[in-house]
């Protein structure tokens, strides 16, 4: 008996397996904010979903941002302070975790240098000194990730 299957609407097995990470082998990629970097561990560039390793020189700076949706950061070294905004002094230190809610915004900053694992729904809105409004990478937010939210 010959018999052929229907794999019109089939997905490839890979889709459904766990993906392994190794952030050991991953090279850190410089941020555009000086002394920060990151390893992607996850990100669908449909969603803007993120899971992101930052490393955080002593004295770095992520300048003032919003958190879109709830972001989420758990402190493996040093610690993250909130430099400016509603919980300015803020200090999550190493085995802490904080999240934030959709709409926050603020600068943090690491004054001793910091590593954490942050999870973000969608990329951060970063307020440029000239009036824009971009991503971590300094693309348009509204352009790249406004459909997000509007679907």
């Amino acid at each position: 008996m010959n018999v052929k299957p229907n794999t019109q609407n089939a997905n490839p097995v890979d889709h459904m397996r766990s993906h392994y990470v190794r952030p050991q082998d991953l090279p850190w990629e410089k941020m555009r904010f000086p002394g920060c970097q990151t390893k992607t561990l996850l990100f669908d560039p449909k969603s803007g979903l993120a899971t992101v390793l930052i490393e955080m020189e002593p004295g770095a700076t992520l300048p003032d941002h919003e958190h879109v949706l709830i972001e989420q950061t758990y402190v493996l070294e040093g610690s993250l302070v909130d430099k400016e905004g509603p919980d300015t002094g803020l200090e999550v230190k190493a085995g802490e975790f904080v999240w934030r809610p959709a709409g926050s915004r603020h600068v943090a900053w690491c004054p001793n240098g910091g590593r954490m694992i942050a999870i973000f729904q969608v990329p951060n809105k970063f307020f440029e000194k000239d009036g824009k409004v971009t991503d971590a990478g300094g693309k348009d937010w509204q352009s790249a990730w406004g459909h997000v939210l509007s679907n």
